[in-house]
């Protein structure tokens, strides 16, 4: 009974294994049947490499000055910093969240200039143990749209 459906399952294969091979037909047989000529265009020509600059670059001094001058609001340059690691709106994280700075300080320029001065050159002893650290990176006129944002969020 073995021996039988050993034999059935070896023909089986083999017939499978004659058939999948394309009835004796070799490969390269076929691939020298099927070769047609193909034809090549000519190349093209090459454009002249352009040797002076499209845009003058006094025109794009010029641009760039336009982007650089484009401002933020507070909000967003709030956003685009360290800020949110420690100070949340609403809720005290690390320090104290921007309404209760808001609470405290009423929107004055002293206080814009004061506070300014703390989120550059860092701070400590007024909210708690925590130091915030200084940011000397960024400008005054920054420091103080960040700051005027803040003081904005007083209900």
């Amino acid at each position: 009974m073995k021996t039988k459906t050993i034999s059935k399952t070896a023909i089986l294969v083999l017939a499978v294994m004659s058939f999948a091979c394309g009835g004796g037909e070799s490969s390269a047989d076929k691939v020298e049947s099927d070769k047609t000529p193909v034809e090549v265009e000519a190349a093209k020509p090459v454009p002249a490499i352009i040797e002076e600059p499209i845009v003058e670059e006094e025109q794009v001094e010029e641009v760039i000055e336009e982007q650089s001058t484009i401002a933020l609001s507070g909000e967003q340059k709030i956003a685009n910093s360290d800020c949110l690691s420690c100070h949340l709106v609403e809720r005290k994280v690390i320090g104290p969240s921007f309404k209760e700075i808001a609470a405290e300080y009423k929107p004055t320029e002293d206080n814009i200039t004061m506070l300014a001065s703390k989120i550059i050159n860092g701070g400590a002893g007024v909210w708690g143990e925590a130091a915030m650290s200084p940011h000397p990176a960024l400008s005054e006129a920054d420091a103080k749209e960040m700051v005027k944002y803040i003081l904005s969020l007083y209900e």
